[in-house]
């Protein structure tokens, strides 16, 4: 009916208004039109309604940021040591008191370890004779620290406490020279005479010949602890000085050393009741890695173990155990849809065959396997590249059974299905089926395995790098970053080692876990409950 028509008859026209009255026009343009959402948008819409994914997402776009463009940024490497200059006491040497009585023997077979014996239980009970198969000693007294020993009238041994040596600080004095010397200290005489020279012999117990100490006797035994630390004839009187007053400080300026004027070596020596003994120390420079440095302004997360900054090695630790995760997942997920999708697809005996094969690896005992062989590239010290190239290949061959037998399960149900007998009416090829039209309805199901898949990875990863068998230096790894708290103090004194590295690593698995939640909601909603 055209508009002339409703003109020309006003009852009609006014029935048509009373129809259309009360009722809304629409158009094409019009926004309040119904939607009609892509499977890919419901399932968009669906996910981002959960929270919770919503959250773990976030949470891994914080951790992909922090890993990948975190490292880019940070002004350190990964393997970037750091030092620092202390001042340490090292013990440089030694001195002990002589307590205990010694021999000097000319001949041992004149004088053999029985008679030795008889001598020194003959002079503890006062003694001045000793027998040994019918041969006697005779003992004769000095004074209460030194004795000599003769058989038949002729010198053999003499026993003492103090202690004889050269002005160079060794002991090449012959047998008769430290008796002359020991006798003349035992009977306070101020000198002796040997060899036809005379020699003076002080208060101190310095040897000297014609003005020239050549030696000295003392009842002090100064060792150098480091091989590089020689003792003047000074330093070690100021030793012995400062030992007799109970320890101190010795304030000592080496000849052979430069220093500015009125500068001079400090040496602390103090008593150490546990090995009876006076432990001579010395403040040196030391470079050394700015080990275990608390969170300042240099290094926000403190430093490790090596002196390398905490926060960078988290980056990049974070880098690692992402991208072996993901690598492994890849891995599991290409060996399980091929072999899932042959089995599922073709059935049978071929079916049975891969199923049996599954089922050996899932018998398999992962963790054990992989611990031995870690076991073995660290024996044959393999390149830390190569070593984590080869964890990610056995980690993936040893997880892609669960795929495939997801896969397998998915693809035995939708081959029944109108779509696939359609496409095999119309000839298509077996791999045109499988690869364009089965694999893609199973993606669903493989992206939330996958999701989930991936926490549980960095989780064996970081658990073979705690163990050490994972990855190793220079790389670093959460795993082996919280490796440092097997050392207890450690544990209990420095947080900033293994806690951001423990929180980075369960907030990373946790999120992993609630994505994959959230994407098996979202692609079958009555999975949520």
């Amino acid at each position: 009916m055209d508009n002339n028509e409703l003109k020309n008859n006003p009852s009609l026209e006014d029935a048509t208004k009373e129809i259309n009255k009360g009722q809304e026009k629409y158009d094409l343009n019009d926004d309040r039109r119904v939607k009609v959402l892509t499977p890919g948008a419901l399932v968009r819409k669906r996910f981002f309604r959960n929270k919770v994914a919503v959250v773990g997402l976030v949470i891994l776009i914080f951790m992909f940021a922090f890993s990948f463009i975190g490292g880019i940024l940070s002004p350190y490497s990964q393997d970037q040591f750091f030092y620092r200059d202390d001042i340490m006491q090292k013990e440089v040497a030694g001195v002990s008191v002589s307590k205990d009585f010694r021999y000097e023997i000319k001949d041992v077979t004149k004088f053999p370890p029985l008679a030795q014996a008889n001598v020194a239980i003959a002079t503890a009970m006062g003694e001045n004779k000793a027998e040994v198969d019918k041969t006697v000693f005779d003992i004769v007294k000095v004074s209460d620290d030194f004795y000599y020993i003769e058989r038949a009238g002729e010198l053999v041994a003499y026993r003492y406490k103090d202690i004889i040596s050269t002005a160079k600080g060794d002991d090449s004095f012959s047998f008769e020279f430290k008796y002359e010397a020991l006798k003349a200290k035992a009977e306070a005489a101020s000198g002796f005479t040997f060899d036809g020279k005379d020699y003076i012999l002080d208060e101190e117990g310095d040897i000297i010949l014609e003005g020239n100490v050549v030696g000295y006797v003392s009842r002090y035994i100064v060792n150098a602890v480091m091989a590089d630390f020689a003792i003047s004839r000074e330093l070690k009187e100021e030793m012995i000085e400062t030992v007799e007053k109970g320890g101190g400080v010795v304030d000592y300026t080496p000849k052979d050393e430069k220093l500015e004027e009125g500068e001079k070596v400090q040496y602390f020596i103090e008593y150490d009741p546990v090995r009876d003994y006076y432990i001579v120390k010395q403040e040196k420079s030391v470079h050394k890695y700015d080990t275990y440095s608390w969170p300042g302004k240099g290094h926000i997360l403190g430093t490790d173990r090596y002196g390398m900054d905490m926060l960078t090695r988290l980056m990049y630790g974070g880098r690692v155990s992402l991208l072996i995760g993901f690598i492994v997942v890849i891995i599991e997920t290409v060996l399980g849809v091929i072999m899932g999708g042959i089995a599922g697809f073709f059935g049978g005996w071929v079916d049975n065959l891969i199923m049996r094969l599954v089922d050996v690896f899932y018998c398999i005992p992962s963790m054990p396997i992989i611990i031995i062989i870690g076991a073995a590239m660290d024996a044959q010290a393999v390149d830390p590249t190569i070593r984590m190239i080869y964890l990610m290949l056995i980690l993936g061959f040893l997880g892609w059974a669960g795929i495939a037998r997801l896969v397998r399960g998915q693809i035995l149900s939708l081959r029944e299905q109108e779509y696939m007998t359609a496409a095999e009416a119309t000839g298509l090829k077996t791999s045109s089926r499988i690869f364009k039209h089965l694999i893609p309805n199973v993606i669903p199901q493989l992206i939330v395995n996958c999701t989930m898949s991936l926490g549980g990875v960095i989780l064996t990863e970081a658990t073979l790098s705690f163990l050490g068998l994972g990855v190793k230096f220079p790389f670093a790894s959460w795993g082996n970053i919280i490796n440092d708290v097997n050392n207890t103090f450690v544990l209990t004194n420095y947080w900033f080692i293994w806690i951001p590295a423990g929180v980075l690593l369960l907030l990373t698995v946790l999120a992993f876990n609630l994505v994959g939640d959230g994407l098996r909601d979202a692609f079958d909603p009555r999975m949520k409950r």
